[in-house]
């Protein structure tokens, strides 16, 4: 079989799932485009805005991809390429896909909050607070660890750089002529787009290198990008999302879906031959250089290409709150994984075709490895392999800053409502204008203060280097807050006398799977390193208080069914 053959299946077997599982989903969900949304009934021109399908699935998509599903693929293809072909093919239908699209629909339900609504309505104000603030200290770690990728790439390659501000600066452009001139978005695509990719050109041609532009030391440039990163993405927080978020992930999903276009047509042209080994073994020595086990290692590194726990925060955080019809969930929440999936069995694909020294080596660096393999498939279209090598490593860093940006503004989500009160559900619900608080919880509802909060402390995390340290827990607590979240989806199942267990089966197998990665780190960085072991201590007892809360729930509901 050649990587164009194995590639072929994978999607039809995706397109296939999606009318099938997802049309399954629906009918579960009980989608109504009927049924009014809370862009319309919350509306307040700064979060809660109705968008267009076609706008909102760019945001939605570009938030929730990032590098993720390139990354994850590769590091995992250390053990061989069947047991990662394998999870992103299962998982993302039936796991992955299913928690991002159940996370939209049970917001949009509940006036656009964020799942942890619900999950005090199941599980009481102790039981929102647990995961408010387990979701709290893990996008401290995204944003942290995100602005150290980007601010190091900026001072690496500074046509990143220019390319990166030129998107900004078009965002808001686009905005203004779709809004106050009211010009069509297809014809304001029509324009933008273009310019998006001529971006990319100017980029090459005049990189922004601030060492050399303001005369800075060497070691000094990162650390100004990260201040001016901060700029930035506070910014993107309180800017109301049709000015910059929406536009800008909008016209960044063109680069993302040229970046898809080129890989699909450049693999079935090139047709590669499989050269890596379906299997390598249970344990393997993977891109760290140290000898790894295969469980849980494959759950923990392939995160973004078949379930991720940051896509529930994205899908409750800011898609509920922009979706203008629910029959748009199945297509944003549920395509838009299904096509990470793909983008996952991709990146497989580009490494597969890799002589085995080769692969050992390159995959230490998955971006790097992903771009070598695809642009070397250009070949077949006669496209300058050099030229196609950087337009993908500037479309794989366009999308870490759009995850930035939204991961940040869910950072304010969720420090506004670690402050709000219990809610009841006939109030008025607004981070804007929320009910009336005493003043310390007023001051920290302020979009303002919130942004602050989880831009300061991000960044003193990110300059004090600890965020790169952090990263062996992060892929295991993005796992975890995925297994938390389909625990709050089987209980909402639950609650509506429907079939739960589709949501209850995935989170005990994620929840195994995470909890195991997590200890792991604990146990390997006792004496070496305490940060990760206390942040390690403190993810695993929150979310064996909240397993603990929702099995009560649980089995509560069972006696009284059975007492029924």
């Amino acid at each position: 079989m050649t990587g164009s053959l194995l590639f072929c299946i994978c999607l039809a077997y995706f397109v296939v799932a999606y009318f099938l599982y997802g049309g399954f989903l629906s009918r579960l969900f009980s989608i109504d485009p009927k049924n009014p949304t809370p862009s319309e009934t919350q509306f307040d021109g700064v979060d809660y805005v109705p968008t267009s399908k076609a706008v909102l699935f760019g945001h939605h998509f570009a938030s929730i991809a990032g590098p993720g599903p390139i990354v994850g693929p590769i590091m995992a293809a250390y053990f061989g390429w069947l047991p990662a072909l394998i999870w992103i093919l299962v998982g993302c239908v039936f796991v992955g896909a299913f928690h991002d699209f159940a996370a939209l629909v049970i917001s949009i339900r509940n006036k656009g909050r964020s799942v942890s609504y619900v999950m005090e309505k199941m599980l009481g104000i102790t039981g929102r607070q647990l995961f408010l603030s387990f979701c709290f200290l893990c996008l401290l770690l995204v944003v942290a660890i995100f602005t150290l990728l980007i601010a190091g790439l900026f001072a690496k390659f500074p046509e990143v750089a220019t390319s990166s501000i030129i998107f900004i600066l078009l965002a808001p452009l686009f905005a203004l002529v779709t809004g106050k001139f009211s010009v069509s978005l297809f014809k304001a695509s029509f324009i933008f787009v273009p310019l998006v990719f001529i971006g990319v050109y100017v980029g090459q041609y005049y990189p922004f290198n601030i060492q050399s532009a303001f005369n800075l030391e060497a070691q000094s440039v990162s650390s100004v990008w990260i201040g001016v990163l901060a700029v930035y993405i506070f910014v993107a927080s309180v800017m109301p999302v049709q000015y910059l978020l929406q536009p800008r992930d909008y016209l960044n999903s063109w680069l993302l879906y040229a970046m898809l276009a080129l890989g699909v047509i450049s693999i079935i042209a090139y047709n590669p031959q499989i050269k890596m080994n379906s299997f390598e073994g249970f344990v393997s020595v993977t891109g760290s250089g140290k000898p790894t086990a295969l469980v849980p290692a494959l759950f923990i590194f392939i995160a973004c290409g078949a379930c991720s726990g940051f896509h529930a925060l994205v899908a409750s955080g800011t898609t509920s709150k922009q979706l203008k019809n629910e029959k748009d969930a199945l297509p944003i929440g549920y395509g838009a994984m299904l096509i990470e999936g793909v983008v996952g069995i991709m990146a497989l694909v580009a490494v597969m075709a890799m002589d085995k020294e080769v692969f050992t080596e390159l995959g230490k660096n998955p971006p790097a490895a992903f771009a070598t393999g695809i642009s070397s498939f250009c070949e077949a279209l006669n496209l300058d392999v050099g030229y196609a090598k950087t337009f993908i490593s500037l479309a794989i860093s366009a999308f870490m800053m759009t995850s930035l940006d939204t991961a940040t503004r869910l950072g304010r989500f969720i420090c506004q409502e670690l402050f709000m009160p219990r809610q009841t559900s006939d109030e008025k619900y607004s981070l804007q204008k929320p009910v009336k608080v005493n003043i310390v919880r007023e001051l920290f509802i302020n979009k303002y203060i919130a942004s602050f909060v989880i831009v300061a402390l991000s960044m003193a995390l990110a300059l004090s280097g600890e965020a790169a340290s952090l990263w062996p827990i992060f892929g295991a607590s993005n796992q975890l807050m995925s297994a938390i979240t389909l625990l709050i989806i089987s209980l909402w199942l639950l609650s509506k006398n429907t079939h739960w267990l589709v949501a209850f089966i995935p989170m005990v197998f994620m929840m195994i799977m995470s909890l195991w990665g997590v200890l792991q780190v604990i146990n390997q960085q006792w004496n070496a390193n305490m940060t990760l072991v206390i942040v390690g201590v403190i993810l695993v007892v929150m979310a064996a208080l909240l397993v603990a809360l929702g099995v009560s729930v649980i089995a509560h509901h069972i006696k009284q069914a059975k007492k029924a």
